[in-house]
């Protein structure tokens, strides 16, 4: 059976820098949601130095978070075309995360970093040293696993990756994503990962993506960048 590894080639060696933040914003009566939201965010950062702190805090967040932002439907976008998706809502804690993601622009200059011939795409990692200091940012969790009956892995499901080592209850990494390429898709995954979404556009890319020269490792030889983005 193969398994996903969520990891970096490098390490953040060097503390992160923090911006000053304005915090008057969610007390605008005048606040969209976006801005109110996003208030609530820097604040916490503030507080705490990541969004999330710690794994207790992670459902109660999540859960307001999705609340507030009930975005389904984002575009991830890479020099060989554009990939549609369409978020599940009943995978909610996924929803939320992977649309905190975007509007943190986590996704923003990393790469489909894994490209399994035959199987699928992998996204949300890179070699640098920014996407390090975004997940820091960001917090240290994992989702728990939502997997379903009602979404398997079926050739252009969107799911979640995961650590291999130590993670007897599946639970999914935050900030890599895979979408299934395989005509026949990957059912031996069903359970073991949580689907929460599925390409609606572009499985033509994901096609062209699952074609490029990789290295031992599966990492494409030529760097394939994404930005992701909300469709409204």
């Amino acid at each position: 059976m193969l398994l996903f590894i969520m990891g970096t080639s490098c390490e953040d060696k060097k503390s992160s820098s923090k911006d000053s933040e304005q915090e008057n914003t969610a007390t605008k009566k005048d606040s969209t949601p976006e801005e109110k939201n996003k208030a609530q965010n820097d604040a916490l950062k503030k507080k705490t130095g990541s969004i999330i702190e710690d794994q207790s805090e992670l459902i109660p967040f999540l859960t307001e978070y999705g609340k507030n932002n009930p975005e389904t439907r984002v575009r991830i976008k890479t020099s060989m075309g554009d990939i549609e998706v369409e978020l599940f809502r009943d995978t909610p804690l996924h929803r939320a995360n992977f649309i905190l993601l975007v509007k943190q622009d986590y996704f923003n200059g990393t790469m489909f970093h894994r490209v399994a011939e035959g199987f699928v795409d992998q996204g949300g990692n890179s070699d640098g040293y920014d996407t390090p200091k975004k997940r820091m940012r960001i917090g240290n969790y994992l989702i728990p696993n939502e997997a379903s009956p009602n979404h398997t892995h079926v050739r252009g499901a969107f799911s979640a990756a995961k650590y291999t080592e130590q993670n007897v209850s599946e639970a999914s990494s935050p900030f890599e994503f895979f979408i299934v390429q395989a005509p026949n898709g990957a059912h031996h995954l069903d359970g073991k990962h949580t689907v929460f979404g599925r390409v609606t556009k572009g499985m033509d890319v994901v096609d062209e993506i699952n074609k490029v020269p990789v290295d031992k490792n599966e990492w494409p030889l030529s760097n394939i960048y994404i930005d992701v983005e909300l469709i409204k």
